[in-house]
């Protein structure tokens, strides 16, 4: 609102002293104050009250003056029901400095001006944010007008001073604040946090706290959380598949009107979730036609050409064949009805895209793999690009070696194994730290069923007959980590071939009783007599039994290693110079 309309209301019992050729500035909010300092507390644009508290004498009216007009400030209005009528100081300083100063009436309280002038402010803003949305929805729109969510963003800074950024559910940053991003541990609280939020059914947006910063954030895509007779497990699998917008500002303190346009934003940003979503049908068809070769058992060569018009599709432009591999991903929900496979699927799927592109979006892009759904798990398909020299006829002959030992019924893992050129695969706990910390909280059951996420990863293969052992080794390995416990859980190739393999699938009662057996009397033991006997134990095994290098590891003189090991083979009646005792307490410190 302008100054000149405070005019115009005669209930607000103000009168101009000075400053008429400032009465056409714009005013952006209230502050009541007394302070001779007020600046830490303006931000420019204000309408600023004060009873002249601050006024000892005729030489306080010029400074505090002269600290208002450096702030921007956009009036001064003084009340007059404590010191009567406004000093001719006061108007003085305020003429000096082109300050518009007016009176309030002693029959009108602070409350009454403030009041008004927000329930102003908020009117005309909200007719502001109406065209900020109309602006939004041509910037977003396709073609080469269109500006995607960065610009939209840029406009709610420009416009509305709010900072704000688009995420993915794990914390990606999509979109927003130019160059100013998130700390990672900030997007990962954010993201963290949402979930948790839609998990527990309440309604957005969700307020967040990261620091000292105060975030809203505001689902972007699917639902409202909270809407009665909703599953919250649905909501949460809707959050898993969509993003999430993350404002730096107290929504709560917002009027409706901006609310409504903060929403409305969540609507076009979900609409290019969605225009992105479709450019990936095309890799997704593909690769689900692979799929179903494998499946079906077709011939090496036509899973072979329908690999290299994948790659194109993935790759445009890469050259030599790439290198494959294999990602697998299922989400679970344990207890209560269930949920569609599809849907679990498909935010497997959604969240498998996220943990292949990494924290910050720069290991796969989207649009370089494709995720498709396969009897409730998400398979993924990602090219890698060949190494130079790839082609050889040595690179060559591995890959027929590999088929001669898939035919000759090897293990999947051994026909997966990775061939040179492979340093740019994906490890298995490269995706689980991408996907761990966000999603921990959001798939807490909270009193009620618990979800879990499970994947497994390939080694980097180079041949269809390769290709088939690797989808085969990543079931494997998904069927691994979903073992083991935990929210989210994920294991790789290079598991299937060691010890690791086998623990997981030992019964829970098998696992107590063979640790009780052997490590029980040494827990006992260092409990009361705080020997160290256990962690000794695993010294010494790590050290492969050599007596000076876990001597050296433990800080300990030889003849007090010796002592500890003969007083662990006393109280267990093992022997560690025997390679089956070494292998019993081995696995039982792996499996306790």
């Amino acid at each position: 609102m302008r100054l000149r309309a405070l005019l115009d209301s005669p209930s607000l019992g103000l009168r101009l002293l000075s400053g008429e050729e400032g009465l056409d500035r714009p005013v952006r909010g209230v502050m009541t104050t007394d302070l001779r300092d007020p600046s830490r507390y303006l931000s420019g644009g204000e309408l600023v009250l004060t009873g002249l508290a601050w006024r000892r004498g005729p030489e306080d009216s010029e400074p505090f003056v002269r600290i208002l007009a450096a702030a921007g400030v956009a009036a001064l209005a003084a009340g007059e029901a404590e010191l009567g009528p406004v000093p001719a100081d006061l108007v003085a300083a305020c003429a000096r400095h082109r300050m518009p100063l007016f009176s309030v009436d002693e029959k009108v309280a602070f409350a009454t001006v403030t009041e008004h002038v927000v329930r102003q402010v908020s009117g005309e803003r909200a007719g502001d944010l109406a065209a900020v949305v109309e602006r939004h929805r041509r910037l977003m729109s396709p073609g080469p007008a269109g500006g995607g969510p960065d610009v939209v963003l840029d406009l709610l800074g420009s416009d509305l001073d709010l900072r704000a950024w688009v995420l993915s559910p794990t914390g990606r940053p999509v979109a927003g604040a130019g160059a100013d991003r998130l700390p990672a541990s900030v997007r990962t609280r954010l993201a963290g946090e949402h979930l948790a939020a839609v998990r527990a059914g309440r309604p957005g947006p969700h307020r967040a706290v990261a620091g000292e910063t105060v975030y809203s954030l505001f689902p972007v895509g699917g639902p409202p959380a909270g809407a009665e007779g909703a599953d919250s497990r649905e909501a949460v699998l809707s959050a898993l598949s969509g993003w999430l917008l993350a404002v730096e500002a107290d929504a709560d303190e917002w009027p409706a009107e901006r609310l409504d346009l903060l929403h409305g934003v969540t609507r076009l940003v979900w609409a290019e979730r969605e225009r992105r979503d479709a450019a990936r049908s095309v890799g997704r068809r593909l690769a689900r036609e692979v799929l179903e070769l494998l499946r079906a058992g077709a011939p090496s060569a036509e899973v072979a050409a329908r690999l290299r018009v994948t790659a194109a599709a993935l790759l445009p432009g890469a050259g030599a064949a790439p290198l494959w591999q294999v990602a697998v991903a299922r989400l679970d929900w344990e207890g209560g009805p269930g949920l569609p496979e599809d849907e679990r699927a498909r935010a497997a799927g959604a969240l498998l895209e996220e943990a292949l592109a990494g924290p910050d979006g720069g290991r796969a892009p989207a649009d370089g793999v494709a995720v498709v759904p396969a009897g409730g798990e998400a398979v993924a398909l990602v090219p890698l690009p060949a190494s130079p020299g790839q082609e050889t006829a040595e690179g060559k002959a591995a890959g027929e070696e590999a088929a001669d030992r898939a035919a000759g019924g090897e293990a999947a893992g051994e026909a997966a194994g990775p061939p040179a050129g492979a340093e740019g695969a994906f490890a298995a706990t490269a995706l689980l730290d991408c996907l761990r910390a966000p999603l921990e909280r959001g798939l807490d059951g909270l009193g009620g069923p618990d979800g879990r996420l499970t994947l497994g990863v390939s080694a980097a293969v180079h041949s269809p007959e390769g290709l088939r052992g690797a989808l085969e080794e990543a079931r494997h390995a998904r069927r691994v980590a979903a073992a083991r416990p935990g929210r989210v859980c994920a294991a790789g190739h290079e598991e299937l071939a060691s010890h690791v393999l086998l623990l997981p699938f030992v019964p829970d009662d098998v696992r107590r009783a063979f640790t009780a057996r052997l490590l029980d009397p040494l827990y006992e033991y260092d409990r009361r007599h705080r020997a160290e006997l256990v962690p000794t134990l695993e010294a010494f095994l790590a050290s492969d039994g050599s007596w000076t290098r876990c001597a050296a590891l433990l800080h300990l003189h030889v003849n007090t290693l010796r002592y500890r090991v003969g007083r662990i083979e006393r109280l267990t009646g093992r022997d560690l110079s025997r390679l089956e005792d070494k292998v019993d307490f081995f696995l039982a410190l792996r499996m306790r």
